[in-house]
């Protein structure tokens, strides 16, 4: 079923239908959309939309950021596609905060145009927000080498996890996609926050939300790779680190140093006492 895309006076009419997946254990009865990241994605686009096209998806928002290839004409070509075309490319993420803002569905999937994800594949991870979850990510711990072999990207992913009272999640994060999101994390977390992955995974997990994993998708080996996610030091790890340690500050400025972690080590209250003679 097509949307129904309307400009009037600058406004957006969506023709929206409603999302049920048999998979769900409870009944659920609301609209989904998809939010796709795209960058010179021509070669994978079309094979992205096409598979969210089996999905009953009341909207897909693309974000075309800074494309200067032939992705815009390929959007187009999807009569279901509502198309946010940037000439100038903005940060890595924005396009996740811009697509949150445009959809009021109630369930929000975010998948990237640069390689193909079956369509039953994501659609676990509306499943996982239908059944009750704010916050469906991708269980990437399947393909992680040992500990001593992560990077300090996965690390770091961990570490902020560890830090908000969540080890269980491990180095699951929503700095990776697909993941999803349900209205109500979407309206807590904000959605210009989503432009900073690690600071809106903070959010959600400091706000108590319902943050789990969903399914694995294996973003490792399709992934493009591009100048600036390639070797140990590149721009896009350098990024991500940051991102990170602006999570962490976010929650400090709030929780305080220590988060919510007490410190049973120091006996503090010793260094006021006087030395005995």
């Amino acid at each position: 079923m097509r949307s129904e895309r309307k400009r009037m006076n600058g406004s957006r009419r969506i023709k929206r239908i409603k999302y049920s997946d048999p998979s769900a254990s409870t009944a659920f009865q609301g609209s989904a959309a998809a939010v796709v990241m795209a960058h010179n994605e021509q070669d994978t686009l079309p094979l992205v939309l096409s598979e969210l096209a089996k999905l009953q998806l009341a909207e897909t928002v693309v974000v075309l950021n800074g494309c200067s290839d032939n992705s815009f004409s390929i959007a187009r070509s999807f009569p279901d596609a509502t198309i946010v075309h940037y000439a100038e490319k903005l940060g890595h993420d924005v396009g996740r905060a811009i697509g949150a803002r445009l959809t009021k569905a109630d369930i929000v999937l975010f998948v990237d145009g640069d390689f193909r994800i079956g369509a039953e594949q994501l659609r676990a991870f509306i499943a996982a927000v239908a059944r009750g979850a704010d916050v469906a990510l991708n269980n990437i711990t399947p393909y992680l080498p040992l500990f001593r072999d992560w990077d300090d990207v996965t690390r770091l992913k961990a570490f902020l996890n560890l830090s908000l009272g969540r080890p269980d999640l491990l180095a699951n994060s929503m700095t990776s996609v697909p993941h999803a999101l349900s209205r109500r994390a979407v309206n807590m977390i904000g959605s210009s926050l989503l432009a900073v992955p690690p600071k809106a995974q903070a959010a959600a997990l400091r706000e108590g939300l319902r943050v789990q994993t969903a399914a694995s998708v294996n973003v490792f080996g399709p992934n493009r790779h591009r100048d600036n996610n390639v070797g140990l030091h590149n721009e896009m790890s350098r990024l991500i680190v940051g991102d990170h340690v602006e999570a962490l500050k976010h929650v400090m400025e709030k929780d305080g140093r220590r988060l919510a972690h007490l410190d049973t080590m120091r006996q503090r209250s010793d260094g006021s006492r006087k030395p005995s003679r």
